[in-house]
């Protein structure tokens, strides 16, 4: 599973996710975490950085606690599921990140670590978005969900599953609205393992109020 992850204020990068997040972000978020709002770029308005909040609200649930929201979505399953089904034809997105970070079981405890590119620069988780009307209120809710894989062999010591990690072309391809099912399921793969590294990080990335820089800290 994917619950944290950071965007660097000044993205480094080429990748569309880079050049839109710069003219756009003022501030990083070095501890993302559900629930939160957060840049994303959905293939409704390719070209604008839009911030929603990271836990699917399926647009058929009757009231806000109707369901849990779902940080996350398997993509061997997508097309199993109700609430991912549709979406992957209709509304995907791309989420912006530098890293994220995974905790691994030890005799000690758990440790998190953090896990980027070892360029460091800038790139985007696939994601599914969807959006819920407030019958209530008339109030419309943006909501979105991250896209997990198995892991590589730089994440498997860590963790058993990784976010999809798209490279600079497989962003353009998730945002194409001709792309077919089976080619957009194409892309849902592990991220190159020669390409990532990781390291552990204080227990401080523990808590979503600690959102300061210190969290990238290796031990």
């Amino acid at each position: 599973m994917c619950g944290r992850y950071s965007v660097a204020p000044k993205p480094k990068g080429d990748s569309k996710a880079a050049r839109l997040l710069a003219q756009s972000m003022k501030e990083g978020r070095f501890n993302a975490a559900p629930s939160q709002a957060l840049p994303v770029i959905t293939n409704e308005q390719p070209d604008q950085v839009q911030f929603f909040s990271w836990g699917l609200q399926p647009f058929w649930a009757k009231d806000a606690k109707a369901v849990k929201r779902s940080i996350n979505a398997r993509a061997e399953t997508l097309t199993e599921k109700p609430s991912f089904r549709k979406l992957l034809t209709s509304k995907r997105c791309l989420v912006p990140a530098d890293g994220f970070f995974e905790w691994q079981v030890t005799p000690q405890g758990k440790v998190p670590h953090r896990i980027l590119l070892k360029n460091e620069e800038l790139f985007s988780f696939a994601g599914l978005w969807d959006e819920w009307l407030d019958r209530g209120t008339g109030e419309v809710l943006h909501t979105y969900t991250i896209i997990t894989t198995e892991a590589n062999e730089v994440v498997r010591p860590i963790h058993d599953r990784m976010p999809v990690i798209l490279s600079p072309e497989a962003e353009e391809l998730w945002l194409d609205e001709h792309e077919s099912q089976e080619e957009l399921l194409s892309l849902l793969h592990p991220f190159q393992a020669e390409q990532m590294k990781a390291y552990p990080v204080s227990p401080l990335v523990n808590s979503p109020l600690n959102d300061v820089p210190e969290v990238l800290n290796s031990l």
